[in-house]
């Protein structure tokens, strides 16, 4: 076997683990409890099986025609970059929106300091949005008096 045949090789395995990652972060998605542990499957697992398949592509495309991708490189970088970042804010979204943590996640200490003490009420037609709003309204209301 040459040196090239075993690069190529290493691009092939690459592929199959990045593939074999996705796999398991899609049956991540479909099985975990919460919106939380959902986005975590979503994107540390996918992260690492796009990474790793680009990686493998660059790799091969490289030892095998000598062709050096920019495309998958700006790929690579673009994906380890944006992908953590927006599993983060939708995590973050999700929290701020109050969407309720899987039983069993453990105590939830970071709901004192942005919430405080306030009690989580329902309304009586189920819309949590609606009473953050109307609780906004009368506030605007007296900013634009006042001017």
């Amino acid at each position: 076997m040459s040196e090239s045949q075993g690069i190529e090789w290493i691009a092939v395995l690459l592929i199959l683990f990045g593939s074999i990652v996705s796999v398991i972060s899609a049956f991540g998605m479909l099985r975990l409890p919460d919106v939380y542990t959902r986005s975590h499957a979503a994107t540390k697992s996918a992260t690492l099986s796009v990474l790793c398949c680009l990686l493998g592509a660059f790799i091969y495309f490289w030892s095998h025609d000598g062709y050096v991708s920019v495309r998958l490189i700006l790929g690579i970088i673009f994906t380890f970059i944006t992908a953590p970042v927006a599993g983060h804010l939708v995590c973050r979204a999700a929290y701020r929106s109050r969407v309720p943590l899987a039983e069993g996640s453990g105590e939830d200490a970071l709901k004192t300091v942005l919430f405080g003490n306030e009690t989580e009420e329902e309304p009586e037609n189920g819309s949590k949005v609606k009473q953050a709003v109307e609780r906004e309204v009368p506030s605007e209301k007296k900013d634009h008096n006042q001017t």
